[in-house]
């Protein structure tokens, strides 16, 4: 069984920075925000760090916590080798693994770290998160410089950084289950097409996480995917009906929901800052929702793999939210 429940593990603070295109999106009540893509450094890779690295500056600083305080450091981003969040955390003297499940990497980060705070193997985590446009766009996709047109069904990746504080101390955030999702091969090989690589193994998981804990659909005010786009989400909701038999009507996709129709961002947003970003900005502070259950989608795509034409893997990652 891949599920776990748990009793005592809590998110005690979060705090969001949004990029330019992002700040005049949807969201709202954001903490930071930068005005252009290279935040003031040399390259889009060293304003990347310097986001994950002010995210966490500002956890620190504003919980009155020393380095030593933090038991573990869990983070991830999109680019080679982890690069990004591997250079952030080397300016911390802080225990670290470093994460990687694309898109799905906030849910796992959650998840290792609720596993060693529910096993009393420490009392508290320090996760980040982050995706930079620019460095994304010219890792996965066409050098920015070539102008290329994308595909309807692709997406745009967004710009932000997510860092959450995982505790052992009772807040009004539980972390009450989670379940980690299998690699899923669809047999898609199209790398812009991201919502139906990512799709059936949403499906799969919230399959598995109702069924290992004998719930329904209905059981949580909101169910909410990551980034599988406005195409994706559909398919997604197509292989719940047709596969597990799940309808789904309460429902909704935060990158299908982040940017506003006039920025032309095609499918919607993609990133593992989408999740994150719209859970902290939106999600949480509407009180009505009280048991939310976040699967994070991750496309396992690598340059190579997308060159040889190779089918594309994908994995998801869910995680229960009881809200006070």
């Amino acid at each position: 069984m891949s599920t776990f429940k748990y009793n005592n593990v809590y998110i005690k603070d979060y705090i969001t920075l949004v990029g330019p295109d992002e700040k005049v999106s949807k969201l709202k009540g954001f903490d930071a925000s930068i005005n252009d893509f290279y935040f003031g450094e040399k390259t889009f890779e060293l304003a990347e760090i310097k986001m994950q690295r002010k995210v966490i500056d500002t956890i620190l600083s504003r919980n009155k916590l020393l380095e030593s305080n933090i038991d573990l450091l869990l983070g991830g981003d999109l680019i080679n080798q982890l690069c990004i969040t591997n250079t952030a955390a080397s300016n911390y003297y802080i225990p670290y693994l470093g994460l990687y499940s694309a898109c799905a990497t906030f849910n796992e980060s959650l998840i290792v770290g609720a596993n060693f705070i529910e096993s009393k193997l420490i009392n508290n985590a320090l996760t980040v998160i982050s995706s930079h446009n620019k460095t994304a766009e010219r890792q996965y996709r066409y050098p920015i410089e070539y102008g290329a047109n994308k595909k309807l069904y692709s997406s745009y990746t967004v710009t932000g950084s997510v860092a959450s504080l995982l505790t052992n101390a009772e807040t009004n955030i539980k972390v009450e289950s989670s379940t980690i999702g299998r690699a899923i091969d669809f047999g898609v090989t199209d790398a812009n097409n991201m919502g139906a690589i990512m799709a059936p193994s949403a499906a799969d998981t919230l399959f598995n996480h109702l069924n290992d804990l004998k719930r329904n659909v209905s059981y949580y005010d909101l169910i909410m995917t990551g980034d599988l786009g406005e195409y994706g989400s559909i398919l997604f909701k197509e292989v719940c009906k047709k596969k597990y038999n799940l309808k789904i009507n309460n429902y909704l996709d935060a990158g299908a929901n982040i940017y506003k129709e006039e920025q032309e961002v095609n499918a919607g947003a993609s990133g593992p800052v989408c999740l994150p970003i719209y859970l902290f900005t939106k999600i949480l502070k509407d009180k009505k929702y009280k048991k939310i259950l976040l699967i994070a989608t991750g496309s396992l795509h690598s340059i190579v793999m997308v060159n040889q034409k190779n089918t594309l893997v994908s994995v998801s990652h869910a995680v229960s939210l009881e809200v006070k």
